[in-house]
């Protein structure tokens, strides 16, 4: 191998001194003269030729119209950096190679909060203070789960009132979901757009997505979790509000749902604040 080739003989830049996201798209992701660089012909970025500083960040967003090369994977791989593919805005995720950061120690934190049954639910209860506001006296996951699906029934129906919805209760059948009416149909869209979302920032920070706090089967309980803490604010605002363009414009209540949350997700910075959140309810300080 010619030396400095790829630059595989640099060295690592620590995850933490690294700058975290960065979002491509409409463009091609490849390596020359041993830098990695994306031409694209506009997009998110302008038109142009532009040198990506890999050893600087910490996973690479790679949205609708790209293509990369199998050299700038092996680059990537070899600096530690994560190649995500997602759809418009970051509301699907296509594919998440593991991001295998500098150190295990937010993945063993969570391990160990979600193993010992006292320290779990002090992260259950923190996952619902957010939640609902308030950090309620109980210590059972039924009691909670109880308390919040009668909040969010009352939820459901101010915000239908909020946006004029005509709400006829949450229905949702599994096996026929165009089935549902529009605002239901809007709410998993909706809800899939916030769970790629929080899929990609549990996939950024390293943590392990099977060990969910208060979803349990899924292979992706943990971000489920993280999902539901943004469930007002994103999944329900986004929904309804598309459910009432649809009502006036008749366009697929899908592609309506998906160009709400790409404003909302840009606007808020859905993404940085959900890694905010992980740190916060783990408690991420006690590892620094």
């Amino acid at each position: 191998m010619l030396t400095g080739r790829l630059g595989l003989d640099k060295a690592r830049m620590p995850h933490a001194d690294r700058h975290g996201l960065l979002w491509l798209d409409r463009g091609r992701l490849e390596v020359e003269d041993g830098c990695l660089r994306f031409v694209t012909a506009g997009g998110s970025l302008k038109a142009g030729d532009y040198q990506i500083p890999h050893q600087s960040i910490s996973m690479i967003l790679l949205g609708p119209g790209s293509s990369v090369t199998h050299d700038a994977l092996r680059l990537l791989a070899n600096h530690g950096v994560g190649l995500v593919a997602v759809g418009e805005g970051g509301v699907r995720l296509y594919t998440a190679p593991p991001l295998m950061p500098d150190t295990s120690a937010l993945a063993r934190l969570q391990m160990m909060k979600w193993a010992k049954p006292q320290s779990r639910m002090a992260v259950v209860r923190r996952m619902y203070a957010i939640r609902l506001g308030e950090l309620l006296p109980a210590r059972d996951l039924d009691v909670l789960r109880g308390i919040e699906g009668a909040r969010v029934k009352e939820t459901y129906k101010l915000m239908a009132q909020r946006f004029g919805i005509n709400w006829r209760g949450r229905r949702y059948d599994r096996t026929s979901p165009e089935s549902a009416d529009i605002p239901n149909q809007a709410i998993n869209h909706a809800a899939t757009a916030v769970r790629s979302a929080a899929t990609i920032a549990v996939a950024a920070i390293g943590a392990i997505p099977q060990l969910g706090f208060i979803h349990e089967d899924s292979g992706q309980a943990f971000a489920l979790d993280i999902a539901d803490l943004y469930r007002d604010e994103f999944t329900l605002s986004i929904a309804f509000g598309a459910a009432r363009e649809a009502t006036k414009s008749g366009e697929s209540i899908d592609r309506i749902v998906r160009r709400h949350a790409v404003k909302a997700f840009a606007e808020k910075k859905l993404i940085p604040d959900m890694i905010d959140s992980i740190k916060k309810v783990l408690g991420a300080e006690e590892v620094g």
